[in-house]
Protein backbone atom coordinates (compact mmCIF):
# COMPACT_ATOMS: atom_id res chain seq x y z
CA UNK A 1 0.00 0.00 0.00
CA UNK A 2 1.63 3.50 -1.11
CA UNK A 3 1.99 5.79 2.02
CA UNK A 4 2.32 8.85 -0.21
CA UNK A 5 -0.52 10.66 1.38
CA UNK A 6 -0.51 9.71 4.56
CA UNK A 7 0.87 9.63 8.18
CA UNK A 8 1.87 5.93 9.84
CA UNK A 9 1.35 7.88 13.10
CA UNK A 10 -2.53 9.53 12.32
CA UNK A 11 -3.53 5.91 10.91
CA UNK A 12 -2.72 4.41 14.18
CA UNK A 13 -3.84 6.69 16.46
CA UNK A 14 -7.41 6.59 14.35
CA UNK A 15 -6.81 2.38 14.46
CA UNK A 16 -6.44 2.24 18.22
CA UNK A 17 -9.32 5.23 18.68
CA UNK A 18 -11.94 2.89 16.49
CA UNK A 19 -10.93 -0.62 18.13
CA UNK A 20 -11.39 1.30 21.65
CA UNK A 21 -14.68 3.48 20.57
CA UNK A 22 -16.20 0.96 17.91
CA UNK A 23 -19.36 3.24 17.39
CA UNK A 24 -21.56 0.21 18.33
CA UNK A 25 -23.41 1.98 20.94
CA UNK A 26 -24.63 4.04 18.39
CA UNK A 27 -27.62 1.33 17.10
CA UNK A 28 -28.52 2.05 20.75
CA UNK A 29 -28.75 6.14 20.84
CA UNK A 30 -31.99 7.65 20.43
CA UNK A 31 -30.71 10.40 18.33
CA UNK A 32 -28.30 8.85 15.96
CA UNK A 33 -30.50 9.83 13.05
CA UNK A 34 -30.63 13.16 13.75
CA UNK A 35 -26.35 13.02 14.03
CA UNK A 36 -26.61 11.84 10.61
CA UNK A 37 -28.73 14.10 9.31
CA UNK A 38 -26.12 17.42 11.10
CA UNK A 39 -23.31 15.64 8.39
CA UNK A 40 -26.64 14.45 5.41
CA UNK A 41 -28.82 16.83 5.52
CA UNK A 42 -27.30 18.50 2.31
CA UNK A 43 -27.02 15.53 0.56
CA UNK A 44 -28.91 15.03 -2.83
CA UNK A 45 -30.20 11.64 -2.48
CA UNK A 46 -32.89 11.97 -4.61
CA UNK A 47 -30.88 12.78 -7.31
CA UNK A 48 -28.77 9.60 -7.48
CA UNK A 49 -29.53 6.86 -9.80
CA UNK A 50 -31.62 3.28 -8.64
CA UNK A 51 -29.10 1.08 -6.80
CA UNK A 52 -26.21 3.78 -6.73
CA UNK A 53 -22.50 2.69 -5.90
CA UNK A 54 -20.77 5.36 -3.71
CA UNK A 55 -18.13 5.53 -1.73
CA UNK A 56 -16.88 5.99 2.09
CA UNK A 57 -13.72 7.72 2.22
CA UNK A 58 -12.08 6.72 5.64
CA UNK A 59 -14.61 4.72 6.89
CA UNK A 60 -13.19 4.48 10.16
CA UNK A 61 -15.91 2.30 12.49
CA UNK A 62 -18.72 2.64 9.47
CA UNK A 63 -20.65 4.54 11.44
CA UNK A 64 -22.05 6.54 8.84
CA UNK A 65 -21.56 3.65 6.69
CA UNK A 66 -24.03 1.74 8.37
CA UNK A 67 -26.83 4.28 7.65
CA UNK A 68 -25.82 5.06 4.09
CA UNK A 69 -25.93 1.41 3.04
CA UNK A 70 -29.63 0.37 3.40
CA UNK A 71 -30.37 3.76 1.22
CA UNK A 72 -27.87 2.28 -1.88
CA UNK A 73 -27.08 -0.24 -3.70
CA UNK A 74 -22.85 -0.71 -3.14
CA UNK A 75 -20.97 1.17 -0.93
CA UNK A 76 -17.27 0.34 -1.24
CA UNK A 77 -15.72 1.02 2.54
CA UNK A 78 -12.17 1.86 2.45
CA UNK A 79 -9.86 2.83 5.39
CA UNK A 80 -5.79 3.27 5.24
CA UNK A 81 -6.21 1.92 8.54
CA UNK A 82 -6.79 -2.14 9.09
CA UNK A 83 -7.19 -1.97 12.44
CA UNK A 84 -10.48 0.12 11.65
CA UNK A 85 -11.53 -1.87 8.70
CA UNK A 86 -11.84 -4.52 10.85
CA UNK A 87 -14.32 -2.90 13.31
CA UNK A 88 -16.10 -1.65 10.40
CA UNK A 89 -16.64 -5.00 9.09
CA UNK A 90 -17.72 -6.27 12.47
CA UNK A 91 -20.60 -3.07 12.29
CA UNK A 92 -21.43 -4.01 8.52
CA UNK A 93 -21.61 -7.85 9.12
CA UNK A 94 -25.28 -7.44 8.34
CA UNK A 95 -25.08 -5.03 5.55
CA UNK A 96 -24.46 -7.28 2.44
CA UNK A 97 -23.43 -4.69 -0.23
CA UNK A 98 -20.52 -3.52 1.06
CA UNK A 99 -16.74 -3.78 -0.02
CA UNK A 100 -13.89 -3.33 2.14
CA UNK A 101 -10.70 -2.13 1.42
CA UNK A 102 -7.36 -1.32 3.07
CA UNK A 103 -6.36 1.48 1.35
CA UNK A 104 -4.99 5.08 1.16
CA UNK A 105 -6.62 7.91 -0.38
CA UNK A 106 -3.91 8.07 -3.25
CA UNK A 107 -4.37 5.12 -4.08
CA UNK A 108 -7.90 3.65 -3.81
CA UNK A 109 -8.76 0.79 -5.85
CA UNK A 110 -11.85 2.22 -7.22
CA UNK A 111 -12.28 2.39 -10.81
CA UNK A 112 -12.24 5.84 -12.11
CA UNK A 113 -15.58 7.97 -13.28
CA UNK A 114 -17.19 4.84 -11.62
CA UNK A 115 -18.82 6.52 -8.53
CA UNK A 116 -22.18 7.98 -8.37
CA UNK A 117 -21.47 9.57 -5.10
CA UNK A 118 -19.10 9.87 -2.84
CA UNK A 119 -18.27 10.81 0.73
CA UNK A 120 -15.25 11.55 3.29
CA UNK A 121 -16.47 13.02 6.59
CA UNK A 122 -13.58 14.19 9.36
CA UNK A 123 -10.93 12.77 7.84
CA UNK A 124 -9.19 14.22 4.69
CA UNK A 125 -8.03 17.08 7.28
CA UNK A 126 -6.08 14.72 9.01
CA UNK A 127 -3.79 13.50 5.57
CA UNK A 128 -0.54 14.90 4.92
CA UNK A 129 -2.28 17.08 1.34
CA UNK A 130 -6.03 17.65 2.17
CA UNK A 131 -6.33 18.97 -1.87
CA UNK A 132 -4.77 15.83 -3.27
CA UNK A 133 -6.86 13.65 -1.54
CA UNK A 134 -9.64 16.07 -2.69
CA UNK A 135 -8.73 15.62 -6.31
CA UNK A 136 -8.56 11.66 -5.68
CA UNK A 137 -11.91 11.06 -4.44
CA UNK A 138 -13.22 13.48 -7.37
CA UNK A 139 -11.54 11.13 -10.26
CA UNK A 140 -13.66 8.76 -9.04
CA UNK A 141 -17.47 9.81 -9.84
CA UNK A 142 -19.07 9.70 -12.55
CA UNK A 143 -19.50 13.36 -14.29
CA UNK A 144 -22.68 15.03 -12.26
CA UNK A 145 -22.20 12.86 -9.16
CA UNK A 146 -22.02 14.19 -5.72
CA UNK A 147 -19.23 14.32 -3.25
CA UNK A 148 -19.79 15.31 -0.03
CA UNK A 149 -17.12 16.27 2.69
CA UNK A 150 -17.00 17.60 6.16
CA UNK A 151 -13.17 19.63 6.71
CA UNK A 152 -12.73 21.33 9.93
CA UNK A 153 -13.14 24.87 9.88
CA UNK A 154 -10.64 27.47 10.20
CA UNK A 155 -12.87 29.51 13.31
CA UNK A 156 -13.57 32.02 9.89
CA UNK A 157 -16.73 33.16 11.66
CA UNK A 158 -15.85 33.12 14.91
CA UNK A 159 -14.49 36.02 16.73
CA UNK A 160 -10.63 37.00 18.04
CA UNK A 161 -10.87 35.65 21.36
CA UNK A 162 -12.72 32.38 20.52
CA UNK A 163 -9.58 31.80 18.14
CA UNK A 164 -7.34 32.36 21.41
CA UNK A 165 -8.67 29.79 22.54
CA UNK A 166 -8.46 27.34 20.02
CA UNK A 167 -4.86 28.30 19.65
CA UNK A 168 -4.12 27.44 22.98
CA UNK A 169 -6.39 23.63 22.53
CA UNK A 170 -4.24 23.29 19.83
CA UNK A 171 -1.07 23.40 21.55
CA UNK A 172 -2.37 21.57 24.29
CA UNK A 173 -3.38 18.85 21.34
CA UNK A 174 0.12 18.87 20.33
CA UNK A 175 1.43 17.69 23.36
CA UNK A 176 -1.47 15.17 23.78
CA UNK A 177 -1.10 13.61 20.46
CA UNK A 178 2.74 13.05 20.84
CA UNK A 179 1.39 10.45 24.15
CA UNK A 180 1.21 6.74 23.92
CA UNK A 181 -2.49 5.89 22.90
CA UNK A 182 -3.22 4.83 26.53
CA UNK A 183 -1.85 8.09 27.24
CA UNK A 184 -3.84 10.03 24.94
CA UNK A 185 -6.95 7.99 25.95
CA UNK A 186 -7.05 8.72 29.75
CA UNK A 187 -6.12 12.43 29.23
CA UNK A 188 -8.51 13.03 26.56
CA UNK A 189 -11.17 11.41 29.01
CA UNK A 190 -10.53 13.61 31.72
CA UNK A 191 -10.74 16.98 29.29
CA UNK A 192 -14.27 15.15 28.07
CA UNK A 193 -15.45 14.55 31.59
CA UNK A 194 -13.97 17.85 33.12
CA UNK A 195 -14.45 20.45 30.09
CA UNK A 196 -16.85 18.99 26.92
CA UNK A 197 -19.18 17.51 29.46
CA UNK A 198 -19.56 21.07 31.86
CA UNK A 199 -19.10 23.66 28.66
CA UNK A 200 -21.58 22.14 26.55
CA UNK A 201 -24.30 21.19 28.93
CA UNK A 202 -24.28 24.56 30.40
CA UNK A 203 -24.46 25.78 26.56
CA UNK A 204 -27.96 23.55 27.13
CA UNK A 205 -28.87 25.17 30.04
CA UNK A 206 -28.23 29.11 28.67
CA UNK A 207 -30.62 27.20 25.26
CA UNK A 208 -33.32 25.96 28.07
CA UNK A 209 -33.40 30.11 29.37
CA UNK A 210 -34.05 30.56 25.22
CA UNK A 211 -30.81 32.29 24.67
CA UNK A 212 -29.35 31.46 21.56
CA UNK A 213 -26.27 28.79 22.52
CA UNK A 214 -24.16 28.54 19.71
CA UNK A 215 -21.91 31.49 20.52
CA UNK A 216 -20.06 29.23 22.66
CA UNK A 217 -17.60 27.26 22.84
CA UNK A 218 -18.53 23.44 22.87
CA UNK A 219 -22.63 24.21 22.30
CA UNK A 220 -22.49 21.83 19.28
CA UNK A 221 -22.14 19.08 21.82
CA UNK A 222 -24.99 20.28 24.26
CA UNK A 223 -27.24 17.35 23.48
CA UNK A 224 -24.74 14.43 22.93
CA UNK A 225 -23.85 11.97 24.86
CA UNK A 226 -20.35 11.56 27.23
CA UNK A 227 -19.71 8.43 24.64
CA UNK A 228 -19.23 10.93 22.05
CA UNK A 229 -17.67 13.34 24.08
CA UNK A 230 -15.01 11.29 24.87
CA UNK A 231 -14.56 10.03 21.12
CA UNK A 232 -13.95 12.98 19.81
CA UNK A 233 -12.00 14.17 22.37
CA UNK A 234 -9.64 11.50 21.60
CA UNK A 235 -10.11 12.48 18.00
CA UNK A 236 -9.42 16.11 18.40
CA UNK A 237 -6.35 15.96 20.68
CA UNK A 238 -5.27 12.56 20.09
CA UNK A 239 -4.47 13.05 16.09
CA UNK A 240 -0.79 14.24 14.96
CA UNK A 241 -1.98 16.00 12.00
CA UNK A 242 -4.98 18.27 11.86
CA UNK A 243 -5.35 20.86 9.01
CA UNK A 244 -8.14 24.06 9.21
CA UNK A 245 -10.00 25.72 5.96
CA UNK A 246 -11.91 28.59 5.45
CA UNK A 247 -14.92 28.32 3.55
CA UNK A 248 -13.39 30.25 0.53
CA UNK A 249 -10.66 27.78 0.62
CA UNK A 250 -12.67 25.23 0.63
CA UNK A 251 -14.80 26.69 -2.12
CA UNK A 252 -11.57 27.26 -4.37
CA UNK A 253 -10.07 24.24 -3.93
CA UNK A 254 -13.26 22.26 -5.03
CA UNK A 255 -13.69 24.38 -8.20
CA UNK A 256 -9.96 23.63 -9.06
CA UNK A 257 -10.89 20.01 -8.43
CA UNK A 258 -13.23 20.46 -11.07
CA UNK A 259 -16.89 21.03 -8.98
CA UNK A 260 -19.54 22.78 -9.20
CA UNK A 261 -23.12 23.51 -7.63
CA UNK A 262 -21.03 23.74 -4.12
CA UNK A 263 -23.94 23.58 -1.19
CA UNK A 264 -21.89 24.24 2.42
CA UNK A 265 -24.43 23.21 5.67
CA UNK A 266 -25.39 26.47 7.54
CA UNK A 267 -25.51 24.14 10.67
CA UNK A 268 -22.99 22.57 12.38
CA UNK A 269 -20.24 20.90 12.27
CA UNK A 270 -18.49 23.08 10.08
CA UNK A 271 -18.04 23.02 7.26
CA UNK A 272 -19.80 20.35 5.62
CA UNK A 273 -20.07 20.95 2.06
CA UNK A 274 -21.51 18.87 -1.01
CA UNK A 275 -20.95 19.82 -4.74
CA UNK A 276 -20.71 17.69 -7.84
CA UNK A 277 -18.50 16.73 -10.72
CA UNK A 278 -18.44 19.05 -13.70
CA UNK A 279 -19.88 17.35 -16.41
CA UNK A 280 -16.69 16.80 -19.27
CA UNK A 281 -19.08 19.08 -21.94
CA UNK A 282 -18.22 22.13 -18.99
Amino acid sequence: MSTQNLDERTVRSFGAEWAHFDQSRMAHETKTESRFNEYFGIFPWNSLPENAIGADVGCGSGRWAALVAPRVGHLHCLDASEEALNVARRNLSRAHNCTFHHASVDVMPVALDSLDFCYSLGVLHHIPDTKAGIWCCVRLLKPGAPLLLYLYYALDDRPTWFRAIWRAADLVRRIIASLPIKGKRYVTDVIALCVYWPVARFAALVQCFGINPTSLPLNWYRDKTLYTMRTNALDRFGTPIEHRFSRAEIEATLHEAGLEEITFSDAQPFWCVVSRKKNRSH
